[in-house]
């Protein structure tokens, strides 16, 4: 396979794995309080993933803890937290997925600034479409009766959140493997998820089978699949494509609800759909431009490289 088409796998994968999280979120939500389900998700992923992280030589130092803890606190704690807290309130899965993937607008905005990317005219066309896209596909839950108000703001505050952490893991470089990097990452995570959960006294799972079917689903598709392919994707094409990937996943949410609970697609999905894809489409074919530390004289570029510390 060659490393076009391994991407373009990756890049698949991660839609159809980032998508089966607000699957997740719903199957456990059904069963359990939010908090709840993401202490025994991340406790469980963690149990898995460090002794694996060990046996496969990865060097989880002292630097590589104060390095992705913050990384982990925005991108899984802070993202995750919020989003399924909303599920949990009765915000529909489409609606929160909408929200997400409003993250590559501010991702774009800071990728100049921040990581001296430069994004192109036809990205930004190709972004705004995807975001049209998106809107037309779940626009039709934001009417939803009995929903608090605040409880849309959740899914916007996570949104940020994993924003600034997709832009400060491009900014921190390379220094750790995708492994080393989720490892870290998820056991941050249930250490404060589960203090969450034992302060709001609702650490004890419940006996339904369900949960644990959730658990699992939860464990297994978004949290091993989906973060991890997420930060191999980051590392291998940039922040702006690989978040521009997540204009996919609302109307594929739309479509496994669809299969698992029933919930019939309005009449704008189909166009929706389209209109996402060519976004991504759009996005995904421009070539990407060079970034910090590439050859050039231009002025913005050099006062960045003098900004932005060098990587190896």
């Amino acid at each position: 396979m060659t490393r076009t088409q391994s991407d373009a796998a990756a890049s698949a994968a991660l839609v159809v794995l980032w998508s089966a999280g607000f699957i997740g979120a719903v199957l456990g939500t059904r069963a359990a309080p939010a908090d709840t389900l993401l202490a025994w998700r991340f406790v469980i992923a963690a149990a898995i993933l460090v002794p694996v992280a060990a046996a496969r030589g990865a060097r989880l130092r002292l630097s590589s803890l104060r390095r992705q803890a913050p990384l982990g606190l925005l991108s899984q704690f802070a993202y995750l937290g919020c989003t399924v807290t909303a599920v949990g309130l009765g915000v529909p899965a489409g609606t929160t997925a909408l929200i997400a993937a409003l993250q590559p607008l501010v991702v774009a905005g800071l990728a100049g600034p921040v990581l001296g990317e430069h994004v192109t005219g036809r990205q930004r066309v190709g972004l705004l479409a995807g975001l049209g896209g998106v809107a037309l596909v779940v626009g039709g839950d934001l009417h939803s009766d009995g929903v608090a108000w605040w409880a849309f703001l959740l899914p916007v505050a996570g949104m940020f959140a994993m924003a600034a952490g997709t832009v400060l893991t491009r900014r921190a470089g390379t220094h750790e493997t995708p492994l080393e990097s989720l490892t870290i990452q998820t056991a941050t995570t249930a250490v404060l998820f589960t203090l969450v959960a034992l302060v709001d006294g609702r650490l004890a799972p419940p006996a339904d089978p369900m949960f644990w079917g959730a658990v699992a689903w939860v464990v297994v598709l978004p949290t091993f699949g989906g973060f991890g392919l997420y930060l191999y994707v980051l590392r291998r094409q940039g922040a702006t494509r690989v978040s521009s990937l997540l204009y996919l996943t609302p109307p594929t949410t739309m479509i496994w609800a669809y299969l698992m609970f029933g919930q019939v697609p309005g009449l704008l999905a189909v166009p929706g759909i389209a209109l996402a894809a060519a976004g991504v489409w759009l996005v995904l074919r421009t070539p990407r431009a060079r970034t910090v530390g590439a050859p050039s004289h231009d002025g913005r570029r050099e006062r960045a490289r003098r900004l932005l510390a060098r990587h190896p």
